[in-house]
């Protein structure tokens, strides 16, 4: 047990949950590094079960946090290792969360930190505006019509500062589904703000390959894995 731990969001453009090779697959592959893994099966967003469905996945990622680092010593987690993973639109909510730590979306009377400590993003939905956006994800999340300023909250590359957290991200160049400028315009943002980030583009792959990248022998999660440790995350 390194202390870390590791909250997944799985990809699904917000109207299914991949929760098996973005989910299950990762987390065993996570635990065998000593991190602890929590599989987020968020609400997918829908007016019929939602007062707001634009920020129904958000609250989930959000109370997923809150409930981790208050259980944190009774799961033998170090309050201050605890980072968000996410696969497309799950990059999404990922990214969202590490953007909005500072706008609660739930009730947090103890004030317990929601912010990840670190944001591992895989092919991921970053962008919502209408030159970069997965269609899909955005409709499905904030409607056909969406109001500019909800383009602008969502679009994570225009959300960075100084005080984002560090930033793991893979993507592939022939991506048909998110295009790789999705990472590339989020890692140019990292770099002007001075946060740390590393930043794997495979020439190949397309999108949805989870852990394994068919088209390369290099294995991503390894290099992850180095990349927390040289953060000390882990040991």
């Amino acid at each position: 047990n390194t202390g870390a731990a590791v909250i997944i969001c799985p990809g699904g453009g917000y109207g299914i949950l991949a929760s098996s090779h973005e989910g299950e697959d990762v987390a065993l592959a996570l635990n065998k590094a000593g991190i602890a893994a929590f599989v987020l099966k968020y609400r997918l967003p829908n007016d019929k079960i939602m007062v707001d469905k634009k920020i129904g996945p958000l609250q989930d990622v959000q109370q997923a946090f809150k409930l981790v680092r208050s259980r944190a010593r009774e799961w033998n987690l170090d309050v201050n290792k605890i980072g968000v993973m996410g696969f497309s639109a799950g990059g999404h909510l990922a990214a969202s969360a590490a953007a909005h730590y500072n706008q609660a979306v739930i009730d947090n009377p103890e004030s317990t930190n929601i912010r990840p400590d670190f944001q591992i993003l895989l092919y991921p939905v970053i962008s919502f505006t209408d030159s970069l956006t997965h269609l899909g994800s955005r409709t499905n999340l904030i409607g056909n019509a969406p109001a500019p300023e909800q383009i602008k909250f969502y679009s994570n590359e225009l959300q960075v500062t100084k005080q984002s957290p560090p930033a793991f991200i893979v993507h592939a160049q022939d991506d048909r589904t998110v295009k790789a400028e999705n990472s590339i315009q989020f890692y140019l943002a990292l770099m002007k703000n001075a946060v740390p980030g590393q930043l794997i583009i495979y020439p190949k792959g397309g999108h949805g390959f989870g852990m394994n990248n068919p088209t390369t022998t290099d294995r991503w999660m390894e290099q992850c894995l180095n990349w927390m440790r040289s953060n000390t995350w882990i040991n």
